[in-house]
């Protein structure tokens, strides 16, 4: 009998699945305040006309109301809109839900940001029907198990920036395949700006180089993208954007640890914004300790009301000590308000670097520069006890010198784009 010929698999093949919640903020609020759904809502910092849109639901969206659109703005294009005040320990419970049910159904390989996560995906799951399959069960388990107003974009593609480029092709809830073979195919749908990488300082650097449509830059040379972005962010877009291998984007390992805020007005005098400086200061001692590291350098940076930046930082022995951490603070705090001549300020940031894992062989001291009496094994126990007692009956339960009730109301922890916070930082 002649040996069975086996039948060529010619299945078109996907490597990278991308997942972007669709205005996760404005979902969230709408899945837990059911009377929010159907109407035009923005997610908002402060109660205010004069602030910004940080989410938009998809009623508000069909009144160009976006993130970044002046809510008095907004008002008046969509009188009906409804602004909800953000809860940031919220949004971050339900990324962890989010996590959890996108893990059901397959690993995910790196989180991008609050609402964007992106799954490498093996061999079986490569070939186009398996990722299919996988993309409509996350869509599916989403909406039963986390929240039915939880839904999601989703690219499927041979890399993770295109997976990325597809997932912003179709919104809200939908599932678009970009396939090597049939490259550049639905790109030349697309503007320049729907890139992303492409943004408005970008833009006319690319038309300087004779690319103003997506048929010029798909038809570019390796070469001239470099030149456009001045560097190998040139080559690195190049290949992304031609199917090409990308870096797996491995989470780098910590390097620093810092907080920034901006003011309200009642803080900007110098001794108020000397107390939120110091604020933000024990919140990343927090983290550092939690996080198992040390710290060598501190940076302390004010911009005042006139624009001007000062700044200033300190090299010490390493240490995770609030206490001696705040009096490094309190000496940069002076030299740069000296520089400030004491005007008010608008921002302050503060950030702890040199990170040494607490696993590290460590230096002995020969002589205590700290000027504290006590060990500095023995001050690190106690900072970790007060963060103890902190999360364990809430943020500010104890803290180190008086903060006043108007500083205490900022300290709340809120999302930024590059970092997602983890739950304790809520009561740090």
């Amino acid at each position: 009998m002649p040996a069975t010929r086996a039948i060529p698999d010619s299945q078109p093949l996907v490597d990278w699945l991308f997942l972007d919640l669709n205005s996760y903020f404005a979902s969230v609020e709408q899945q837990l305040h059911p009377e929010l759904r159907g109407k035009p809502i923005a997610v908002v910092p402060v109660d205010s006309d004069a602030t910004c849109a940080i989410a938009a639901s998809h009623e508000a969206k069909k009144f160009g109301i976006k993130t970044g659109t002046n809510i008095g703005e907004a008002r008046r294009r969509c009188p009906e809109l409804i602004t909800v005040m953000a809860g940031h320990d919220v949004y971050v419970e339900f990324h962890h839900k989010i996590i959890e049910e996108v893990e059901r159904h397959f690993p995910v390989h790196v989180i991008c940001s609050i609402d964007e996560m992106a799954c490498k995906l093996d061999v079986p799951r490569r070939r186009l029907d398996a990722a299919l399959d996988l993309a409509r069960r996350i869509k599916q388990g989403l909406r039963e198990r986390v929240g039915e107003c939880i839904t999601c974009s989703i690219g499927l593609a041979p890399n993770r920036f295109l997976a990325k480029v597809a997932s912003d092709m179709q919104k809200p809830d939908g599932l678009v395949v970009l396939l090597q073979e049939e490259l550049p195919g639905r790109l030349l749908e697309l503007e320049l700006s729907d890139l992303c990488g492409i943004g408005r300082r970008m833009e006319p650097r690319l038309h300087a180089c004779g690319i103003r449509t997506m048929e010029d830059l798909w038809a570019a040379e390796r070469e001239t993208l470099h030149r456009a972005w001045g560097g190998v962010g040139g080559d690195r877009f190049w290949h992304g954007l031609h199917g090409g291998v990308t870096e797996d984007d491995v989470p780098p390992a910590h390097r620093t640890i810092g907080h920034s805020h901006v003011l309200a007005p009642e803080l900007r005098t110098p001794p108020a914004a000397g107390i939120v400086a110091r604020r933000l200061l024990l919140k990343a001692a927090s983290r550092l300790r939690r996080m198992k590291y040390r710290a060598r350098h501190l940076h302390l940076s004010v911009r005042t009301e006139d624009g001007p930046r000062c700044e200033a930082q300190a090299k010490f022995d390493e240490g995770s000590d609030s206490i001696v951490l705040a009096r490094v603070l309190a000496d940069l705090w002076q030299k740069v308000m000296k520089q400030a001549r004491w005007q008010r300020v608008k921002k302050v940031s503060v950030t702890l670097f040199g990170l040494v894992a607490e696993a590290s062989p460590r230096q002995l001291e020969l002589f205590d520069s700290s000027g504290a009496s006590a060990p500095k094994e023995q001050r690190e126990q106690l900072s970790r006890v007060l963060d103890e007692i902190n999360q364990k009956f809430g943020r500010d339960s104890v803290v180190i010198g008086f903060t006043p009730d108007t500083v205490r109301t900022f300290s709340g922890t809120k999302i930024a784009f590059t970092r997602i916070p983890d739950r304790e930082e809520f009561k740090e």
